[in-house]
């Protein structure tokens, strides 16, 4: 069940009708039909794959509490360790387990040696990634006394399944989201209207920006050998706005109707494609993932403490992660040590806490300088972008040549006036949003909700009835 389905669009006012109107006595019985829901919402992926999601929540609430009860420090050890162990061992088999046996009967062939591999044939859980990191805050926070273990385990279930948050995040940590789960909520009318603007906005970021784009980068992406410089270079336009509609957009959703149910999640995107570099980017990009890996990984490590050496160690491992959490491919590693490599000038010179403020915040492009280092980083990412889209690291490579090495810079996709209108919506719909950005800190709000609410609307009918997409948009609506 995606949030831009018709079925997402009958069961979230379903569940609205049900929290306020029926479950309404206390936060028990409301948190339970939320787990009701986002259980039922789990299942329609696969049903199968539910016993998993109720495995890892029996296993942390447990561990947890057995943490924070052992006198001894080797008890303590033992049950952060086996929560550790059994919570990477699920994900290591079910998302890289098929990667890792691959790559070695490669590696083995490469050397004459004939290999057989036993492979998986199963699906990767939806969500996976995201409630096992959930999990694994919650335990090390307790083992390092950052938290108390949670007792009430209908509180702590939700905080683990609750169905916003399962298909692309924020990844949430215990010490934001289950006090709020705790909490007695009551309706809040503003509060609510607030949630619907976001929701909206986040569809038309995954709807108008993203899945325009998608349309044109995979023509380009799959048939990249056939394209001229122009066209490789569109293309990898297209995705840097499709990949930042589909998570910003994802995300917009999960905060607007967490709004409804009366709970406040963490903003996971802060305009990031307006950063001055690529530390900054890292700052506004997924931030929920970024300040995971910060503080269980990077500080862990020894963070910023020990010396130039350490830094960029520790710099290059959290991105080499971070690109192997986003997929099993070696693609997603090169992207990450690509940003890394992005990284390391900012670290050298020590300029990687230079640009903290909010560039677009009520007094945007003050000099060319910005706009130029605004331009540099869009640019920059945009390359390591293409890492991330294409199938394999020589696709990429050739992409890349290709781009740099045709000649030929106009666009065989902008030869069409079709392509020109249905890009021109999607460049509206995307710097409407941005451009909301600019004074608020809600996605929408603001005196001129109403114009861009006209103009999200506008966006998606044109969309729909110039080009092919109606039974798109009658899917989708």
């Amino acid at each position: 069940m995606f949030f831009n389905s018709l079925t997402f669009a009958i069961f979230l006012p379903i569940v609205f009708v049900l929290y306020w109107f029926v479950f309404n006595k206390n936060k028990t019985t409301q948190n339970t039909l939320l787990i009701i829901a986002s259980y039922y919402f789990y299942s329609c992926w696969d049903w199968r794959f539910l016993f998993l999601l109720v495995f890892s929540t029996f296993l942390d609430y447990y561990t947890g509490i057995r943490i924070e009860k052992s006198q001894k420090e080797s008890g303590r050890k033992f049950w952060f360790w086996l929560s550790i162990g059994v919570n990477l061992g699920f994900l290591g088999m079910f998302k890289y387990y098929n990667f890792f046996t691959t790559s070695f009967a490669e590696l083995a062939n490469g050397f004459g040696l004939k290999t057989s591999p036993f492979l998986l044939d199963v699906v990767l859980p939806v969500g996976i990634s995201f409630y096992t990191f959930h999990g694994l805050s919650y335990v090390i926070d307790i083992y390092y006394k950052r938290i108390k273990a949670e007792y009430n385990f209908v509180d702590y279930s939700l905080f683990v399944s609750y169905f916003p948050l399962l298909v692309a995040g924020p990844i949430e940590r215990a010490t934001h989201l289950l006090p709020e789960i705790k909490e007695k909520r009551s309706f809040n009318f503003e509060q609510a209207k607030a949630g619907i603007y976001q929701m909206l906005w986040g569809l038309v970021k995954k709807v108008v920006i993203a899945d325009t784009c998608a349309t044109y980068a995979n023509a380009i992406f799959d048939h990249y050998p056939s394209m001229n410089s122009g066209s490789l270079i569109l293309g990898a336009v297209y995705f840097a706005f499709q990949i930042y509609g589909d998570f910003s957009g994802y995300s917009d959703m999960a905060l607007g109707m967490s709004k409804l149910f009366g709970l406040e999640l963490l903003r996971n995107f802060n305009y990031p494609y307006f950063s001055r570099d690529i530390a900054e980017f890292w700052r506004r990009w997924h931030i929920s993932l970024s300040s995971w890996f910060r503080d269980y990984l990077y500080i862990p490590l020894g963070g910023s403490k020990g010396g130039m050496w350490m830094k960029i160690r520790n710099t290059f491992i959290i991105f080499l992660v971070s690109g192997f959490w986003h997929g099993a491919n070696w693609t997603y590693v090169v992207w990450g040590f690509i940003n890394a490599l992005y990284f390391l000038p900012l670290l050298l010179r020590k300029s990687n806490r230079n640009n903290i403020d909010t560039v677009v915040l009520d007094k945007s492009w003050n000099s060319v300088k910005v706009v130029a280092n605004i331009l540099l980083t869009f640019a920059l990412s945009c390359l390591a972008w293409v890492f991330f889209r294409a199938s394999t690291i020589t696709d990429a490579f050739l992409y890349l040549k290709k781009m740099f090495t045709n000649g030929v810079f106009a666009s065989q996709y902008l030869a069409n006036e079709r392509y020109n209108y249905e890009l021109l919506l999607m460049l509206l719909a995307f710097v409407a949003v941005e451009w909301n950005h600019r004074t608020k800190e809600e996605p929408i709000s603001g005196k001129y909700q109403t114009v861009k609410l006209a103009l999200c609307l506008t966006s998606i009918i044109a969309l729909g009835t110039y080009s092919d997409y109606k039974e798109f948009i009658y899917f989708q609506f």
